[in-house]
């Protein structure tokens, strides 16, 4: 399945970046979660990966092996893309809306609970989730937040009341 984002490193920096920019600090495991969550909520919302990353079960929840190390020692000098593509970026910034106050252990209680990490659990530790059973654990969202309520589309009515979507304006091509 394609990514959209070219790697795992880009959507890890775009969250620290976000919780610079508010003037906090985004611990590990935090991170680790927003980009489980991430990455289920995408494949569910557009049916394709947001990265090509592998999570696995660790004792903590659902982690990127190699994201944590990575980030072991603090953020990582690394070059990454300044700009994500616009479809993503709209998307991880919707997460960090919804998720990026929430506590690790709030975090921790979402994604620990998916059915998806205790069938890799069970296999062992470290045993990798797959992409279909995340999928799955968040579509139907029985102990996680439906999709709806993570992105939503802009809504906003008419003087008559009627709901019209609303788009940024892109000019035609010609």
């Amino acid at each position: 399945m394609p990514a959209d984002v070219n790697n795992a490193l880009d959507v890890s920096i775009f969250f620290d970046d976000m919780s610079i920019k508010e003037g906090s600090y985004l611990q590990p495991q935090k991170l680790q979660k927003l980009l489980f969550l991430s990455q289920a909520y995408y494949v569910v919302a557009f049916d394709r990966k947001l990265m090509p990353a592998v999570f696995v079960a660790d004792e903590l929840g659902p982690v990127e092996p190699n994201i944590y190390i990575a980030f072991s020692r603090g953020r990582p000098e690394v070059d990454v893309e300044l700009f994500l593509p616009n479809e993503a970026q709209k998307f991880l910034q919707n997460i960090w809306k919804r998720f990026g106050t929430y506590s690790v252990e709030r975090l921790s209680e979402i994604t620990n609970k998916t059915q998806a990490y205790k069938n890799a659990k069970e296999r062992g530790n470290r045993a990798e989730i797959p992409l279909a059973d995340m999928k799955k654990s968040f579509e139907y969202a029985d102990k996680t937040p439906s999709i709806d309520q993570v992105v939503k589309p802009k809504v906003m009515r008419t003087q008559s009341g009627r709901a019209v979507l609303v788009q940024s304006w892109a000019p035609r091509k010609v």
